[in-house]
C-alpha cells in the first residue's frame, strides 16, 4: 500500500466545517462568554479560522486583531488581512507592536537582532493583547494553530500557543489550505507560503527545512495510519532521515503540548487533581 498526499486531503470539508463551527459555538456558550477574538496574520490558518468563527457565531460576535511589527510583517500580509475583515464586515483593530517590542530594551540583555528570542517575544506580546481584549469583553481567545504545527511543536509556547481553543487543530496544514479553497478564500491566501513572520524574511519551510506536504504525509502515516517509523518510508516514499527528523521535532517539543510538570510526592496520588 502506498500513501500519498491525496489520501489525507480526501476528507469531507463540508462535514469538517460543520464540526468546527459547532465546536466554536459550543465552547463560547459553555464558558458563558459573549464572543471570540482572533489574531489575524493574513495567512491561511488565521484566515480560515476567522471565517469558521464567523459562520459559528456571526460577525457581530467576532473581533480580529492584526498586530504587525512593521520591521518583520510583510506588507502583503497586512493587505490580505485588511481585505478579509472589510469584505466580511468584521470588527478589527490594527495594533503596531513595534514600540512594545522596543520597550524591552530596558533589559540589558535585549537585542532585537536575536531572531528566535525576539521572534518569540513578538508572539507573546500578541498573546497578551488578545487576552487583554478578551478579559475586557468576556471573549474567548481563538487560536489559529493547525495540526501540523501542533504535532511538530512549531509554535511559541505561551505565545500563539497561549489560547483557549484551537478550532483547526485537527486539520493538517495542507488540509487547511483545501478548507480555505472550500470556504472561498482567494488563491493568493490559500497558496501563500507559511510564515510566522517573527523576524524579517521569516519563512516556515525555510526554517523547518522540509515542505509541509512532506511533513503532513509523514505525520499522517505515523499518527492517523499508525504505521511504524521504520515502515513509513516504504509507504510514503519519504527518505528515512526526513522521517526521523520529523519524528524528532515531535519528540523534542513534547513539553509544548503538556501542562507544566510538577514534582511527585510518594504520599500524594496526584500533585494536581480535578475535582
Amino acid at each position: 500500500m502506498v500513501i500519498t498526499i491525496k489520501d489525507l486531503l480526501n476528507i469531507p470539508y463540508d462535514k469538517a466545517e460543520e464540526i468546527i463551527t459547532e465546536f466554536i459555538k459550543n465552547k463560547i456558550e459553555e464558558a458563558n462568554l459573549k464572543g471570540a477574538v482572533i489574531g489575524l496574520s493574513g495567512g491561511v490558518d488565521s484566515s480560515v479560522t476567522l471565517l469558521l468563527a464567523l459562520k459559528a457565531v456571526g460577525p457581530e460576535k467576532v473581533t480580529a486583531m492584526f498586530m504587525p511589527d512593521t520591521r518583520a510583517t510583510p506588507k502583503r500580509d497586512m493587505e490580505d488581512a485588511l481585505w478579509l475583515v472589510k469584505k466580511y464586515g468584521i470588527k478589527y483593530y490594527v495594533i503596531r507592536i513595534d514600540d512594545i517590542v522596543d520597550s524591552y530594551s530596558v533589559m540589558p540583555f535585549f537585542n532585537i537582532n536575536y531572531n528566535i528570542p525576539t521572534g518569540n517575544l513578538r508572539a507573546r506580546i500578541r498573546m497578551n493583547i488578545l487576552y487583554y481584549y478578551a478579559n475586557l469583553h468576556n471573549y474567548l481567545v481563538v487560536g489559529t494553530g493547525d495540526r501540523s504545527e501542533i504535532l511538530i511543536g512549531y509554535f511559541t509556547k505561551f505565545g500563539d500557543g497561549g489560547v483557549d481553543i484551537l478550532p483547526i487543530g485537527s486539520l493538517y496544514k495542507t488540509q487547511v489550505r483545501k478548507m480555505g479553497e472550500y470556504l472561498g478564500l482567494p488563491e493568493r491566501i490559500t497558496s501563500k507560503p507559511s510564515s510566522p513572520a517573527l523576524w524579517p524574511g521569516h519563512k516556515a519551510e525555510e526554517e523547518l527545512g522540509i515542505k509541509y506536504e512532506t511533513i503532513d504525509l509523514v505525520l499522517y502515516a505515523l499518527f492517523d495510519k499508525n504505521i511504524a517509523q521504520e515502515k513509513v518510508p516504504e509507504y510514503t516514499g519519504v527518505d528515512p532521515s526526513i522521517v526521523a527528523k520529523i519524528l524528532e521535532m515531535h519528540r523534542r517539543t513534547r513539553h509544548k503540548r503538556q501542562p507544566p510538570p510538577t514534582p511527585s510526592f510518594p504520599w500524594v496520588k496526584e500533585a494536581i487533581k480535578e475535582i
